[in-house]
């Protein structure tokens, strides 16, 4: 299964790609960083499309794991998120690909074993699970936790169904 992983944001939306084979098995195929600018909204979230429409063709996930909402202080950063990932959920809809949504706290304990890992903590841990030579950028270090969150779900559930049959 290939997983796409992605963090949107406004500016930066950081994207992954991760290919999970079962419990044992997940494997770093690629990331990186969509820079988005400081221009208007609706040409960043035209460029997002473009980009995450590349990135599905180039690739050809399976799936899409999107970070959930989470409560923001600012109402109006909250709002322009919300664009982010609603362009996200539409490239995975035009491409009949199914979403898999998780909570914050549920991504860093699945990478970095606690739900309240900074950062840095979980760049570690994927540079080390994944066996990447460096820790990846901020954004897309977000979106192959996502992805890696995602491949850890799916391997605990396929375990579950194997124990309970």
């Amino acid at each position: 299964m290939i997983i796409l992983g992605v963090d949107p944001g406004s500016r930066l939306t950081g994207w992954g790609i991760l290919e999970a084979r079962g419990p044992a098995f997940t494997r770093h195929v690629d990331n990186g960083v969509i820079a988005l600018g400081n221009g208007a909204l609706p040409a960043r979230l035209l460029k997002l499309m473009n980009s995450l429409e590349m990135i599905v063709s180039k690739y050809g996930p399976n799936v899409v794991a999107v970070e959930g909402v989470f409560t923001a202080k600012n109402a109006r950063s909250a709002l322009v998120l919300g664009h982010a990932r609603g362009v996200a959920l539409l490239v995975a809809a035009k491409n009949s690909l199914d979403v898999f949504e998780y909570a914050p706290a549920k991504i860093k304990k699945a990478i970095a074993g606690s739900g309240r890992a900074e950062k840095f903590q979980v760049q570690t841990a994927l540079q080390l699970v994944l066996g990447l030579p460096e820790p990846a950028q901020a954004d897309a270090a977000d979106a192959l936790a996502v992805a890696f969150c995602h491949a850890s779900n799916m391997c605990r559930e396929k375990i579950l169904k194997g124990v309970s049959t």
